[in-house]
């Protein structure tokens, strides 16, 4: 969650080197996963 820019969305993909977002947006993509995990870790 750290990583999200100001509107809370998550980048296809991310460079730690440069601390930036790269590629497009995929919300449904990523926030479907985002979900996964939180209920996987609940």
């Amino acid at each position: 969650l750290a990583l999200t820019n100001d509107v809370g969305l998550l980048a296809e993909e991310y460079d730690p080197v440069q601390a930036r977002h790269l590629g497009n947006f995929p919300q449904a993509f990523t926030h479907l996963h985002l979900i996964h995990t939180a209920l996987a870790l609940s």
